[in-house]
C-alpha cells in the first residue's frame, strides 16, 4: 500500500527516511499538509480590509486597527486596543476562543482530509505578536524593558487561550498546530536573547508542551535574524521551523548546529537567492537545502513556496525552478547521502 502525504511527514518528522521529503508548496505544486482554522470569536468586532482615500484598514478579533498601503502587504498595527493605558484591560473583552462549536466546521475538515491522505495542522496565533498587536509594537517594546511584571501579567493571559486553542484543535483530529511571530530585523532580534528567556521562553513551554501533551506536532514560523533563540525553540519541542530567508542563518550553520534535531520548512530564499532571477543559482540553492538539512539526517527539510509571487515583486517561474528542484532532488536524497559518505 503506497505511503500517504500523512505518512510521508510523519517519517520525517521522527527522521526516518521516508521515500522523499515532504512538500509544503502550492500555486500548482504538491503539499502533503493541509490547514484548518476556527470560526472568529463571536464576542469580538472585526472590520475585513476596507480601502480608504490612500490606504485600506481593518479591525481584527483582538481589536486592534491595521493599516496598509496596498492590497498585497500584511500591514502593520496602526491603534493598538490597550495601546492608550494598561486600565484598558481591565474592561476588556478577550475573544472567547474555547467554544467548541466554533470548531465543528474545521472537525469536518480534518476528517475530510484525513480521508484524502493529507496531514493537517491547526492554524493559531502567538503571545509575542498577540501581545505586540494590542499594545503596538514600539510601545510593548519599552513595556518590556519597562513594565515587566505587566508584561508577564498579559501574556499569561494570553497563552491560557492559546493553550486551550491547542487541546480543541487536539479534539479535533489535527496532526500538528501551526503557529508563528515574528522575532528578528535582519541582524538581530527585536529584544536581547536574555528577555525572550526571561519573558518569553516560558509561553513556549507551555503552549508547545500543551501540543505534546496531546501528541501534536508544532510548527512555527518567524522572519528575520532569529539564529540565537533556536536552541530556545527545540528545547521547548519545536518541530518545524518555517523560515522564507533561511540563508540569513547560513545554510551550514543550520546544518551543523541543528541538523536532526528540527525540521526547516522554507522556499529558496525570498530575499537573496530567488531575487537574483538566476535559474541556476536558485536551483543549487534548493539542492543545497536538501543535501545539508535532511540528506545526513533522514529528514530535516520540508520543501516550501512562498504564498504571493507579486509581494516579492517575482515572476512565478523562479520559484518554479526552485519547486522542480526540490521534487526532483528530494526523492531519497539520504540513500545518495549514504552512497557518498
Amino acid at each position: 500500500m503506497p505511503l500517504t502525504s500523512r505518512d510521508i511527514v510523519q517519517q520525517s518528522l521522527a527522521f526516518a527516511s521516508p521515500p522523499r521529503i515532504p512538500y509544503a508548496m502550492g500555486n500548482g505544486f504538491p503539499s502533503d499538509f493541509r490547514g484548518v482554522a476556527r470560526k472568529p470569536a463571536p464576542n469580538r468586532y472585526t472590520q475585513p480590509w476596507t480601502e480608504h482615500d490612500g490606504y485600506f484598514s481593518m479591525i481584527d478579533e483582538w481589536g486592534n486597527e491595521w493599516r496598509r498601503l496596498e492590497s498585497i502587504t500584511k500591514g502593520e498595527v496602526h491603534q493598538g486596543v490597550i495601546e492608550e493605558g494598561w486600565e484598558l484591560l481591565e474592561t476588556y473583552d478577550w475573544p472567547d476562543v474555547d467554544r467548541a462549536d466554533l470548531y465543528e466546521e474545521a472537525a469536518a475538515q480534518v476528517r475530510a482530509y484525513h480521508a484524502e491522505g493529507y496531514y493537517v495542522q491547526g492554524s493559531m496565533g502567538m503571545a509575542f505578536d498577540i501581545a505586540r498587536y494590542m499594545r503596538r509594537m514600539e510601545v510593548f517594546l519599552a513595556d518590556c524593558a519597562g513594565e515587566p511584571e505587566r508584561v508577564r501579567a498579559l501574556l499569561d493571559r494570553i497563552a491560557h487561550l492559546l493553550e486551550r486553542q491547542v487541546h480543541r484543535y487536539a479534539d479535533i483530529g489535527v496532526d500538528g498546530i501551526s503557529s508563528g511571530e515574528d522575532w528578528g530585523t535582519q541582524d538581530r532580534l527585536l529584544v536581547s536573547p536574555a528577555m525572550f528567556r526571561e519573558l518569553f521562553k516560558p509561553v513556549y513551554v507551555r503552549v508547545v508542551g500543551a501540543a505534546k501533551s496531546r501528541g501534536l506536532s508544532f510548527r512555527l514560523h518567524s522572519c528575520g535574524f532569529v539564529r540565537q533563540i533556536i536552541p530556545d525553540w527545540i528545547e521547548t519541542g519545536v518541530d518545524i521551523l518555517q523560515f522564507d530567508q533561511p540563508e540569513l542563518h547560513d545554510i551550514g550553520y543550520l546544518a551543523q548546529n541543528f541538523g536532526g534535531k528540527v525540521h526547516f520548512e522554507c522556499p529558496v530564499d525570498i530575499q537573496t537567492t530567488l531575487q537574483t532571477r538566476d535559474h541556476v543559482r536558485i536551483a543549487a540553492a534548493a539542492r543545497d537545502y536538501i543535501c545539508k538539512l535532511a540528506a545526513p539526517f533522514g529528514g530535516g527539510f520540508i520543501a516550501g513556496y512562498y504564498g504571493s509571487n507579486p509581494a516579492l515583486g517575482l515572476d512565478p517561474e523562479y520559484q518554479e525552478t526552485a519547486a522542480r528542484t526540490y521534487m526532483e532532488h528530494g526523492h531519497n536524497p539520504w540513500q545518495r547521502q549514504g552512497a557518498t559518505a
